[in-house]
């Protein structure tokens, strides 16, 4: 048994040594090593040998368990460190050829233009406010002095969650917050979405972006409104930009008006853009209404205010020449890299 375990020893350690991979390693450790291996098989062999040979064989068989267990270590850790190498040298990495060029985003239009509209604002002091769009009916609509059979209260025009929470409408209701909460002087615009049971079509959405104004203080007049006005259009579409205040009606505004832009293609000849007319229409303004103010606990005889409220597509629409707002939600590359 003494020469069949040193022949063993001589034959694992030529194995080892050849082994090229993992897998051929776990198969020479099961050959030698495993419940039916080579060792094993030689160990079941001792009862045969007399009882003073019994200590030397079992000691000369651990010897050679040892051996083949250090062998099976060693030539692992070759074979792992021979591997990594191969890996680093496929992995190599020639930092001196150009990167991939990665497409970048950009800024949405709609984005770029109310950034643009709260900096003229900020410009003039205003401060820049939000609020829920889930609203209560009170704030959309009540404390703007719309009784409950005002046409612009219809469910075709509102979504309504119950009789007393809706969707916002308009983003006003911000304002009568504000009022509640602030005393004048107060000076504030109020961008954000808005929702109206409206079909989609090229000029009309569901869902689109309002940009509302106001102004309260004591002295505050239409002339102040004017003002303000004149200097975001002529910011917004130049310098010879020609406005035009046209008498209009809304409950929480009196007086009110609608302002218009002189047509940028024909200047007021009348064209397919204007639809004749020479103009176009932009936002709708006015004083607020003394009620208004009254509802938010501010008293109409020392302070009065003026509000205005625009659509951000519309605005978009018309300095950009876009004739279809369904542009601004369709994720239409083409379209966006345009900006």
């Amino acid at each position: 048994m003494k020469q069949e375990l040193e022949a063993l020893r001589e034959k694992a350690g030529r194995e080892l040594k050849k082994a090229a991979d993992r897998g051929r390693l776990e198969d020479l450790r099961v050959q030698y090593l495993g419940k039916k291996g080579e060792i094993t098989a030689l160990l079941r062999q001792m009862g045969k040998l007399p009882a003073d040979e019994r200590p030397e064989a079992g000691k000369l068989a651990n010897e050679v368990r040892s051996f083949i267990e250090t062998e099976l270590s060693g030539r692992a850790a070759e074979i792992k460190e021979a591997e990594t190498a191969e890996r680093l040298k496929a992995e190599k990495i020639d930092v001196t050829l150009p990167g991939v060029r990665r497409t970048l985003g950009s800024k949405h239009p709609l984005s770029i233009e109310l950034d643009d509209i709260k900096e003229i604002f900020i410009g003039m002091g205003f401060d820049i406010v939000s609020g829920p769009e889930v609203e209560y009916d009170y704030y959309n609509f009540e404390a703007l002095n719309m009784p409950k059979d005002h046409p612009a209260r219809d469910t075709q025009d509102t979504f309504y969650i119950n009789d007393n929470i809706l969707l916002r409408t308009q983003t006003s209701p911000v304002q009568v917050r504000t009022m509640e909460k602030q005393k004048p002087p107060i000076r504030i615009i109020s961008p954000g979405r808005v929702y109206r049971s409206d079909a989609v079509d090229a000029t009309h959405s569901p869902l689109f972006h309002q940009i509302e104004g106001l102004v309260v203080d004591r002295g505050v007049t239409f002339s102040n409104l004017k003002g303000t006005l004149e200097i975001l259009l002529k910011h917004m579409y130049g310098e010879d930009t020609v406005v035009r205040f046209r008498p209009h009606h809304f409950p929480f505004t009196e007086p009110s008006a609608e302002v218009d832009v002189q047509c940028f293609s024909c200047h007021g000849e009348g064209c397919r853009l204007c639809k004749g007319e020479g103009w176009i229409e932009i936002l709708g303004c006015g004083m607020v209404h003394p009620k208004v103010l009254s509802n938010c606990g501010i008293d109409p005889d020392e302070y009065s205010g003026f509000a205005f409220g625009m659509g951000l597509e519309r605005l978009v629409m018309r300095k950009y020449s876009i004739d279809d707002m369904r542009l601004f939600y369709e994720n239409d590359v083409r379209f966006l890299n345009q900006f």
